[in-house]
């Protein structure tokens, strides 16, 4: 499979991405602090989808509270593993670069509110798992993007110098 010379995701666009994510996340965060009280759930599909204001004060189900500081060297760690990587992935390689870019974007979302608060606003509630923000949907979808990635990535040159030798062995 050959990567499609239109589907690039340049410097400038992977930076677009990563700050895009993080205002989109900054902004509604501050749409729900200014208009709800903590606590308060909106049902938009009764039972089964509500707007929920909390403040999270650890990770994802709510492990770890109160360990802000673990939390933001944690992810000042995983920011610059992203930007750090992100420079030897090719520009053609769209899905895995613009993984990297939502994570990176979601990560530094989440970052902000741990150092102005030391908590993190949470509010989509699906009520079947715990409340999340657009930054925890940024990282899913860079998670998912890069496993894609790797699933549909063409051929590595390994693969292709292997099969260049069975082809001049002889062998089929």
């Amino acid at each position: 499979m050959k990567s499609n010379p239109k589907w690039k995701v340049s410097d400038r666009v992977f930076w677009l991405i990563l700050l895009g994510a993080m205002v989109v996340d900054q902004w509604t965060k501050y749409i729900v602090q200014s208009k709800m009280a903590e606590y308060e759930s909106i049902p938009i599909i009764p039972n089964i989808f509500h707007l929920t204001y909390i403040l999270n004060p650890g990770a994802a189900f709510g492990m770890m509270a109160n360990k802000t500081i673990f939390f933001v060297a944690v992810t000042i760690i995983v920011i610059a593993a992203i930007l750090y990587f992100y420079r030897t992935v090719p520009p053609e390689q769209f899905l895995f670069r613009l993984g990297l870019a939502l994570q990176a974007g979601g990560a530094v979302g989440n970052l902000i509110d741990r150092l102005r608060t030391g908590l993190v606003v949470d509010f989509f509630d699906f009520r079947v798992f715990p409340v999340f923000n657009m930054a925890d949907t940024a990282i899913t979808i860079g998670v998912t993007l890069i496993l894609i990635s790797l699933v549909i990535t063409p051929e590595t040159k390994d693969k292709k110098l292997a099969q260049q030798e069975t082809v001049g062995s002889g062998e089929s």
